[in-house]
């Protein structure tokens, strides 16, 4: 298994953010052209580009839903994957994007609140085409845009998806994310060890070092955001290392 750097093209407003710890108001990145900054990650060497609408995660409404489709569209002709989520309630909407040519429809708040959802999913398109995210935080799970805490861990909700189906975990340590403080790779090897899935790993990644750390715990990738906006790592580098790894 090759294990990934997929650079993360936030979005809200119609603008490419970068949030600390998902609080609306905190931007520490700010650019108006999310599609020129997809496209400009690609150039730069990214297989698979992540992609979150956080009106719709934060609000449930996927605003940026236009923006989505010229990036996907764009995308397709390179070969490039596009893993989407934010504010993905519903069989209907993860149906439009993956009929639009998305890879992976990212399920969370949707799921845990709807488990059988993601069964009917997998049915509908297969596995590979679903992903849950896991966002940890104290070891607990959190929903609504981190809004809401649960009482599952990550471990026991990602046995249970994968039984239900999912072809992926993305596990985002919110304890780490966006605070460009480093990894904590402990949570994220738990949880690989515990499901036979993929697991993509997120939070935290500040260095060239963090992304080896989180490679040896056994994940199929890592989605990386404020480190490359904010200049910590190029993309380059990050893609060098790891294959040196």
């Amino acid at each position: 298994m090759v294990f990934e750097v997929i650079p993360a093209v936030d979005m809200r407003g119609g603008k490419c953010v970068q949030l600390v710890q998902g609080v609306p108001g905190s931007e520490i990145v700010s650019l108006d052209n999310p599609v020129e900054v997809a496209l400009d990650w690609v150039r730069k060497g990214a297989k698979t580009l992540h992609l979150v609408d956080l009106d719709g995660a934060i609000e449930g409404e996927r605003k940026n839903a236009p923006i989505i489709e010229k990036i996907v569209s764009a995308c397709q002709k390179k070969g490039v994957r596009i893993q989407v989520g934010g504010g993905i309630r519903s069989f209907e909407d993860a149906a439009s994007l993956l009929e639009l040519g998305v890879s992976r429809a990212i399920l969370g708040t949707a799921a845990l609140q709807n488990p059988a959802l993601v069964k009917q999913l997998s049915n509908a398109f297969g596995g590979e085409s679903v992903t849950v995210a896991l966002d940890a935080k104290n070891g607990k799970i959190s929903i609504k845009g981190w809004t809401e805490e649960c009482s599952q861990t990550p471990v026991e909700m990602g046995r249970t998806f994968e039984e239900l189906g999912a072809g992926s975990l993305l596990f985002t340590n919110i304890d780490t994310e966006g605070l460009m403080k480093g990894v904590n790779p402990v949570p994220t090897k738990e949880l690989v060890e515990s499901v036979s899935i993929p697991v993509i790993a997120s939070g935290g990644v500040s260095s060239l070092q963090d992304l080896q750390a989180l490679k040896k715990t056994g994940a199929s990738g890592v989605v990386v955001g404020s480190a490359l906006y904010t200049g910590r790592f190029t993309l380059e580098a990050a893609i060098e290392t790891i294959q040196h790894e």
